[in-house]
C-alpha cells in the first residue's frame, strides 16, 4: 500500500520546478561533532570504567599495594530503526514536474523530486534524532536520551543537580552561573568541557550580553554595541556554550564531550536514502524510499555531569 500522499495544488508558475517544505530543526549535536560519535557497533559495546583510590603512599623498602582498583562497566546498546515510504508516480505526474517523466506510460520519477526526497528524508531523520539524543524515551520508535537517562540515574550526585526555573534575559547570567559553580573539580578547566543549553537559554544569554545593566553588562552591552552585534562561539567565563536543539526549554547540561556518546552502526547509514523503483519488480508505478540505521546514546561517568532543570527522581 502506497504512503498516503496529499497534493492540494497543481502550481505551474515561475517556480514550478522547486519544491519546498516546512523548516526542519537542525540535527546539530551530531552535525557539529558536539558529542563523541561511536560507529561500527554491532549489538552491544561495553565501555570499562576504572577507579582507584589512595595511589600515593609514603615510600618503604617493601612492595606494598597502595590502592584498590574497582572496575565497572557501562554499555551502549544501539537500536535498529527504519524509514519506509512508498510514492505513486501518478500523483506526481498529474500535478508536479510531469513533463520530466517522459511521454511513455512507463514513466520515471523526475530527478528533481528524487533529489529532493532524498535530502528531505535525511534532514527529517536528523531532526527526529536530535530530539531523541536529548529527550528520547525508550519505546518502539525511540530510545532513551541523555535527559531521560540522567533523570533516572541514582548515582548522579545531588550537588550536580541544579534546580531550574524559567530562564529569561534578566536571569540567564545568574542561572548559568549556578551550573558553572556546580562543575566538579575533576573536569573544571578541561578543554573538552562544554555547556549544552536549550535554544531559549542561548537566546536569552545573547540578549543579556546586548545590555542588561542589572547583570553587569551595561546599558549598551559588551563591545558597547547593544544588540547590534553578532555573537559567535559564545562562552561563559571560559566555558564553551553549545546550543543543543533537542534540549527542552530552560534546561542545561555541563559535561565533557568525551563523556557523552552516540552509538550507531556504519556512519554512512545516516546519509544513505535508497529509492527503489518497483516497476521492474512488480509492474507497479510505485517508488519506495528506504532507510535503515542503528542509534542510541549513553554517558560514561555520571559524577562528572551537571544538570539544570532536569528533575532526578531516583535519588
Amino acid at each position: 500500500m502506497a504512503t498516503s500522499t496529499s497534493i492540494t495544488t497543481s502550481y505551474a508558475g515561475e517556480y514550478k520546478n522547486q519544491i519546498i517544505s516546512s523548516a526542519l530543526l537542525a540535527g546539530n549535536t551530531l552535525a557539529q561533532d558536539a558529542i563523541t560519535f561511536k560507529p561500527n557497533i554491532v549489538g552491544r559495546e561495553v565501555v570499562r570504567r576504572l577507579e582507584t583510590d589512595g595511589l600515593l603512599k609514603g615510600a618503604t623498602c617493601d612492595f606494598t599495594d597502595t590502592s584498590t582498583i574497582t572496575s565497572t562497566e557501562r554499555y551502549i546498546d544501539p537500536k535498529e530503526f527504519q524509514v519506509n515510504l512508498e510514492l505513486c508516480k501518478t500523483d506526481w505526474f498529474n500535478d508536479w514536474n510531469g513533463y520530466q517523466m517522459g511521454a511513455s506510460a512507463f514513466r520515471n520519477m523526475p530527478s528533481t523530486i528524487q533529489e529532493y526526497i532524498v535530502q528531505y528524508v535525511a534532514a527529517k531523520i536528523a531532526q527526529s534524532n536530535e530530539n531523541l539524543i536529548w529527550t528520547g524515551v525508550d519505546g518502539a520508535d525511540s530510545y532513551d536520551g541523555f535527559a531521560t537517562l540522567l533523570a533516572a540515574d541514582a548515582d548522579l550526585p545531588s550537588a550536580n543537580e541544579v534546580t531550574g526555573t524559567t530562564v529569561t534575559a534578566s536571569n540567564v547570567i545568574d542561572e548559568i552561573g549556578k551550573v558553572y559553580a556546580a562543575i566538579p573539580k575533576a573536569i573544571f578547566g578541561s578543554p573538552e568541557l562544554c555547556l549544552y543549553v536549550s535554544q531559549d537559554v542561548y537566546k536569552a544569554y545573547s540578549i543579556a550580553l546586548g545590555g542588561f545593566a542589572a547583570n553587569g553588562e551595561g546599558a549598551a552591552g559588551i563591545n558597547v554595541a547593544g544588540l547590534n552585534q553578532a555573537f559567535a562561539g559564545l562562552q561563559f567565563a571560559g566555558l564553551r556554550i553549545f546550543v543543543a536543539n533537542g534540549l527542552p526549554a530552560s534546561t542545561m547540561v555541563a559535561a565533557e564531550k568525551s563523556n557523552l556518546w552516540f552509538g550507531t552502526s556504519i556512519a554512512s547509514d545516516w546519509n544513505e536514502v535508497r529509492l527503489l523503483d518497483m516497476a521492474d519488480l512488480d509492474g507497479s508505478k510505485n517508488v519506495r524510499v528506504i532507510m535503515r540505521f542503528l542509534a542510541s546514546v549513553q554517558y560514561g561517568i555520571v559524577e562528572e555531569i551537571v544538570t539544570y532543570g532536569i528533575v532526578n527522581n531516583a535519588n
